[in-house]
């Protein structure tokens, strides 16, 4: 039931914010901001120095959010994240002992993957979503492509994810999308407040495509 839980909220609020940053601090406060903005999923990269802790502090002061690990290499990085909290596991690439862990521990997996045979070989291990990484390279038509022989694919573009092209990912058949780079971009200035407002900016492109 857990992980049902936690894949309903990633796909009734399909944005899950992809946090970079200098150091655990950093992280924590991007984080806040896109929060702040209306986006309930978050991922912090284990790019981050000290990133578990910064998942530790975002599962306690935020418990109505889901917070996520990514850039997950190995096994022990994965179980790690979980300890701390992370209820969602992300890589760049797929892995055998990632999968099974989070099955183990009833945590959504969700590898990144470039071609249809890395795509089966994944779902076949029961990854529950996969990351088409990096979206940029391929773009929303490649989603379509994909659909055609795996209609039941549940896909997560993360990379060349923008406010002009979101609505398009979702039209060609993406459950969600991972947000990094355009939306996190002006903590390099400490404009948080600036996150904040794309992060709604974000949100309210979603909503306006639920209604219409």
């Amino acid at each position: 039931m857990k992980k049902l839980y936690i894949l309903q909220n990633i796909i009734k609020s399909p944005i899950v914010a992809v946090v970079r940053a200098d150091n655990a601090e950093q992280a924590v406060r991007i984080s806040k901001a896109c929060v702040e903005g209306g986006i309930t999923n978050i991922e912090v990269t284990f790019t981050v120095p000290d990133a578990d802790e910064a998942i530790a502090r975002l599962r306690h002061e935020y418990p109505q959010i889901k917070v996520g690990a990514g850039t997950v290499l190995d096994k022990v990085t994965a179980r790690l994240a979980i300890l701390k909290g992370a209820q969602f596991i992300v890589s760049p690439s797929f892995d055998e002992e990632i999968v099974k862990l989070c099955n183990l521990y009833q945590i959504p997996y969700i590898p990144g993957c470039e071609t249809i045979t890395e795509m089966v070989k994944a779902m076949s291990h029961g990854a529950d979503i996969i990351k088409l990484f990096p979206g940029s390279t391929f773009g929303p038509e490649y989603v379509k492509a994909i659909k055609g022989p795996l209609p039941d694919i549940n896909l997560m573009p993360t990379g060349g994810v923008s406010l002009d092209n979101i609505n398009d990912w979702i039209d060609n058949g993406c459950i969600a999308v991972g947000v990094g780079g355009k939306l996190i971009e002006p903590a390099k200035d400490e404009n948080y407040q600036e996150i904040t407002r794309l992060a709604s900016e974000y949100i309210q492109k979603v909503k306006d495509k639920v209604r219409t």
